[in-house]
């Protein structure tokens, strides 16, 4: 954390973002990559989303989350998640389906490295071939059996082969590898006169470490690049890039970007929660506290995001937040759902006459699609 610029306590200068939810990725783009580094680290980034009155940090924490989903979102070919966990990442060799997909590679970094200037977890994780390449160091067949497991395991039944076997030509296959895009299928020499090198014994090592080199390295070469260098834009140097990857453990790493994948402690949450208006023992309270005890984590969640715009909690718990909750009481009706300041991490609890009033409110505030708008910044 020290290789990234400290957060400057006042707001003389602000970056001021003014997003529109239907072109969120879109518009931040135009915001992020256009800007002048100096103004994203050089005070306070500033934003409110149109049409909306809340601000705050606690519309930047959620806007962050979201840019963030947009970007990793398979659906615009910028990264690829690895198939048995889809939190985690690693670039898209075909994502020039977008024309502008290296500034967007540039754009993102800057968006990783501001979350964590921010100390916003943003539920995203890299895969161990995109760090290795961050940190400048080799990658290897190990090191991609998280990304592509069906890749890894032929790669290693080609290594742990009987050596008369391979040696039979029984596999047919010469120093080439098939490209799939765009639903068409080209052949690509892993080396020069590839083509007319057989696959045997003695070289079958030199073929799978071409494989990986081009299947993990070669083929999102300019990808890393460009992700690299709006991330090194945001360092205190940006000749410390390497240094920044190379001196995370990678679980260090996973720490920082998506925080605890503990399932949320309500007891934890009830230490670090204090109440205006409200006792311990009052009975709305009460109320509140069974229904939360009652809810999946998944729901959990949705009622933390819309209490603080945090989605993801640091490792600490709730004790590492920048402050503690509040539930404060309002004199809104009882036939009104709770609201929040995020900002301020309140929650405006009505005072309701039943558990099931408590109940049938926090369910409403759970849905997903509804979770994100009832902040009050």
């Amino acid at each position: 954390m020290m290789l990234l610029p400290e957060l400057k306590g006042d707001y003389e200068h602000l970056f001021l973002m003014l997003i529109d939810r239907e072109q969120l990725l879109a518009e931040s783009f135009e915001y992020i990559s256009k800007a002048d580094a100096k103004d994203l680290v050089g005070g306070r980034i500033f934003m409110k989303f149109k049409n909306e009155e809340a601000t705050g940090p606690g519309v930047l924490r959620e806007w962050f989350c979201s840019v963030c989903q947009a970007i990793f979102n398979p659906q615009n070919a910028l990264f690829v998640a690895c198939p048995d966990d889809n939190r985690r990442f690693y670039p898209n060799p075909a994502s020039d389906v977008n024309p502008f997909h290296l500034e967007y590679f540039h754009f993102c970094g800057r968006i990783i490295a501001l979350s964590l200037v921010y100390k916003v977890q943003v539920g995203i994780l890299f895969d161990r071939t995109f760090i290795l390449q961050l940190a400048g160091e080799a990658v290897s067949l190990e090191d991609a059996r998280d990304a592509d497991p069906l890749f890894y395991s032929s790669c290693k039944k080609i290594l742990e082969m009987d050596t008369d076997l391979l040696d039979s030509d029984a596999l047919g296959l010469t120093f080439v590898t098939d490209i799939e895009k765009f639903g068409s299928r080209t052949s690509v020499e892993l080396c020069p006169g590839g083509n007319s090198i057989a696959l045997n014994s003695k070289n079958r090592e030199a073929y799978v470490n071409l494989l990986v080199q081009h299947r993990f390295v070669n083929s999102v070469s300019r990808q890393v690049k460009k992700f690299a260098k709006g991330f090194s834009e945001i360092l205190c140097d940006a000749s410390l890039l390497a240094l920044f990857f190379r001196s995370l453990e990678h679980e260090d790493l996973d720490r920082m970007l998506h925080g605890s994948d503990r399932a949320i402690c309500v007891e934890d949450w009830k230490a670090h929660t204090e109440y205006t208006g409200y006792k311990k023992t009052s009975r709305p309270i009460s109320w509140f506290w069974k229904v939360v005890e009652g809810m999946s984590n998944e729901q959990r969640r949705s009622l933390l995001f819309f209490w603080t715009s945090v989605k993801y909690l640091p490792v600490e718990g709730f004790g590492g937040l920048p402050s503690r909750l509040y539930i404060c009481k309002t004199r809104n009706s009882h036939e009104r759902l709770p609201s929040a300041h995020t900002c301020f991490f309140r929650l405006c609890l009505p005072c309701y006459k039943s558990k099931g009033m408590v109940h049938q409110s926090l369910e409403i505030i759970t849905q997903e699609h509804l979770s994100c708008s009832f902040g009050m910044g």
